[in-house]
């Protein structure tokens, strides 16, 4: 290489996509879901439910003040969090099922990068026109007009932001109190912050990455390839149907060779949020959304050809037909021996979680001995151990617990700050106080060095029990 050659750039710049409005069942399917998801998404932090005196009345809240959970009936604790981690393995499962059965269905219909991304586009679409009109004016020079259609979109775009930011935030403080707090600008600085930030990521991200964050900043592209076989039902260009293309002719001359179906329309491709030609066969960028297949179902109908060119299929199906066979019908391809696998560890999983959930008790006791010093000799020469207790009470009211210890029926028993053996804890808090048990002098427990202690902890309404098991430690003599 001569000194006056640059080298060639490893980077490539971003070549804009304008995806065609299309019509057909996978589109309307891609908007109801689209609805759905941005529904639940927005509206659940203003669903109310109400829980007591007290207690916050929001439907779902992630309460990072006091270390708690709300989702409508249920609360989870910090100790809990195995709640969530199941919930998270299950997600995982269940991205492993989906793919091996439907290919990346997620990433064409419920991923939020695919729902924020399709909401810019209609967007963009609503504002400066459909395919053809957005590439005019991509290449036109500035001028009044297109900067107007470009703040107007670009302003849109950043109240979509904006109201993504500010739903994200409900989810972790009463939703009414942080919009009056916010409006009044006495919200905390990292309400305003969080907002900002999810703001123009969604802006960045949803209007002008687009597809580069799924080819390149998302690693399930990659990682999908081994949840993926031969029997996995994905987008697929039917080639022996379709080749070779040519373009329809009314009547063809003498002599020329079968034309196949496809016209070479590109309609396919220029429908493609990716930007790619399926009819390449399987690639990276497809994320399949389906939205070609409605786009060459609406020439085949015009042209008088059989839908199906291109649809969803397995490549086993392919193949069949391309000999002349019939394809295996599609739940044969779903119900294989790896996702039954998946169903099952999934459902597992679930059906764990459900149980634990249901089993749980509605307190939790922690009783400790306090080790520095293990014991206390009195002046009768009784000696007294001390023990931490720590009861949270997950109820919605306050309750009280009467405590009784089974061991050696020489001991005595006192708590701390209580009358007799009842303690009270306040609705959905964590009470904490000593419990101290006595041994006599001379008594067995008190010249042993340990000796066995169960502490019974019970709610006088519900009579739930827990029971700990600890130790009284003696002289050892």
């Amino acid at each position: 290489m001569s000194s006056s050659e640059q080298p060639a750039s490893l980077y490539a710049a971003r070549e804009p996509i304008f995806p065609r409005r299309v019509k057909g069942r996978f589109r309307t399917l891609k908007w109801v879901l689209m609805a759905v998801t941005l529904g639940i998404y927005y509206v659940t932090p203003w669903i109310r439910w109400d829980r007591g005196p007290g207690m916050p009345d929001q439907a779902v809240l992630i309460d990072l003040a006091n270390r708690r959970f709300f989702f409508f009936m249920i609360e989870i604790w910090p100790h809990e969090f195995y709640f969530v981690a199941g919930l998270l393995i299950m997600a995982g499962l269940g991205l492993f099922l989906f793919t091996s059965a439907l290919g990346r269905v997620w990433c064409g219909y419920a991923c939020p990068q695919t729902v924020w991304t399709d909401l810019y586009i209609l967007v963009e679409r609503w504002v400066e026109g459909d395919r053809n009109a957005r590439l005019r004016l991509w290449n036109q020079p500035w001028n009044l007009h297109k900067a107007r259609l470009r703040i107007t979109k670009w302003a849109l775009w950043l109240l979509i932001g904006l109201a993504t930011g500010g739903a994200w935030v409900f989810y972790f403080t009463d939703a009414p109190t942080l919009l009056g707090n916010l409006l009044a600008g006495q919200a905390h600085p990292v309400a305003y912050t969080t907002i900002a930030l999810l703001t123009l990521t969604t802006f960045a991200f949803g209007g002008f990455a687009r597809e580069q964050i799924c080819i390149y900043a998302c690693p399930w592209p990659r990682i999908q390839a081994a949840m993926m076989d031969e029997d996995t039902i994905t987008v697929a260009y039917r080639e022996w149907r379709g080749e070779p293309r040519g373009k329809l002719k009314k009547a063809p001359a003498p002599g020329d060779a079968p034309a196949g179906d496809c016209i070479d329309c590109m309609a396919c491709v220029n429908v493609c949020p990716m930007g790619i030609d399926i009819r390449n066969g399987q690639q990276l960028e497809c994320i399949t959304c389906a939205l070609c297949i409605d786009a060459c179902d609406e020439v085949m109908d015009r042209i008088g050809k059989p839908r199906g060119l291109i649809g969803y299929m397995a490549l086993k199906d392919e193949a069949a037909e391309r000999a002349g066979a019939h394809p295996k019908q599609i739940w044969k391809h779903i119900f294989r021996l790896r996702t039954l696998v998946y169903t099952v560890l999934w459902a597992g999983i679930g059906i764990g979680l459900v149980v634990a959930l249901f089993m749980r008790s509605p307190f939790d006791v922690n009783v400790t001995p306090v080790r520095n010093p293990l014991y206390v000799t009195l002046s009768d020469g009784s000696i007294r151990n001390t023990y931490e207790m720590r009861l949270r009470n997950k109820q919605g009211d306050e309750r009280d617990f009467m405590l009784t210890v089974e061991g050696d029926p020489s001991l005595v028993t006192t708590i701390e700050g209580a009358e007799g053996s009842v303690v009270s804890v306040r609705a959905d808090e964590l009470g904490e106080t000593r419990l101290y048990v006595v041994a006599p002098a001379g008594s067995a427990p008190a010249l042993a060095e340990r000796t066995p202690l169960t502490v019974w902890i019970e709610d006088t309404e519900s009579h739930d029990r827990v029971r700990i098991e600890t130790i009284f430690n003696g002289k050892g003599q």
